[in-house]
């Protein structure tokens, strides 16, 4: 069983791609890393993806997604950050009802940073596929005052990203995603 964490890239034709979706990238990579440097071990898989090709239509995406939907049951959740690092608010949540209840309940232990909001909807290019099919998704949610700002231009550089705020970003990813890859069942679907 599976709980998937990822991000991309995806501007660095123009600028470097840090925040988008380089900041993606470094919070799922992130997690994983303090999992292991914790020494916790969950009971499910947890799994990275830095997915390619987004803007291109997804290509990348659609190839995972093909060649994993045959255990498509074996997918706990599905998670991407695509919308830079900057202050988190909480996550956008695709599924149903009894799923929703227990990611609020996991919201709340990040109540010491003041992230707990569960927003309707998980937005995501790459995960969309396994979410139209029914698997629980997950997107950060995060201060978009000033993404476009840098979105797909030059000024998209690793000055734009602060490190508080994508540590804060990391911590929301880790616990989410250890806490659903511990847990005894599965989301529900």
């Amino acid at each position: 069983q599976i709980v998937l964490v990822s991000g991309h890239l995806d501007s660095w034709d123009v600028g470097q791609g840090a925040m988008d979706d380089g900041g993606g990238a470094f919070i799922s990579w992130e997690a994983l890393s303090l999992i292991k440097d914790l020494g916790l071990r969950p009971k499910r898989t947890l799994r990275l993806v830095l997915w390619t090709a987004e803007e291109q239509g997804g290509i990348g995406a659609e190839q995972y997604y093909q060649l994993h939907k045959e255990n498509i049951s074996n997918f706990d959740i599905v998670m991407e950050s695509d919308e830079g690092t900057f202050k988190p608010s909480g996550l956008g949540f695709t599924g149903n009802a009894k799923a929703r209840d227990i990611v609020k309940e996991i919201m709340s232990l990040l109540q010491p940073i003041n992230v707990t909001d569960v927003y309707d909807n998980a937005d995501g290019t790459d995960i969309d596929y396994w979410m139209r099919d029914g698997v629980p998704g997950a997107s950060l949610r995060d201060d978009l005052s000033k993404y476009f700002w840098f979105h797909h231009s030059q000024g998209d550089t690793m000055t734009v990203q602060d490190p508080n705020q994508m540590n804060l970003c990391a911590a929301v990813w880790t616990v989410v995603s250890y806490v659903i890859a511990d847990m005894e069942e599965m989301l529900p679907r």
